[in-house]
């Protein structure tokens, strides 16, 4: 009997999912038209705002984001001038990264929310 098959749409976990990815490619398509920043590179950002230093490792757990992401993200951040590149100069878990530059803080979040 065939009653007991999954149905992705009554799926709750697959509702979620789908809907989050949704309002992520909105989030991104409004940060990417008004600063030029991929998710990655936006991500990257909001969480160096909130910490006054981590480490790569730790933008991975704050963000899901694996390590090649970070430093992808970081070093064309680097090479826009939004992002110190001196990070960059190893890839191991322990390099860290410092609060962004001047130049970065106006593609940051507010603390009050832009999305309110």
């Amino acid at each position: 009997m065939m009653a007991d098959r999954l149905k992705l749409d009554d799926f709750l976990p697959y509702r979620l999912s789908f809907t989050f990815n949704l309002v992520s490619e909105r989030i991104a398509g409004i940060y990417e038209a008004l600063f030029g920043l991929s998710i990655s590179e936006w991500r990257l950002i909001a969480v160096l705002a909130e910490a006054d230093a981590i480490t790569q490792a730790g933008v991975g757990l704050r963000t899901r984001m694996d390590k090649v992401t970070v430093s992808r993200a970081a070093l064309s951040l680097a090479c826009r001038g939004l992002m110190d590149g001196a990070p960059m100069r190893t890839m191991a878990a322990r390099a860290s990264f410092t609060s962004p530059p001047p130049a970065a803080r106006s593609t940051m979040p507010s603390r009050q929310g832009r999305w309110r």
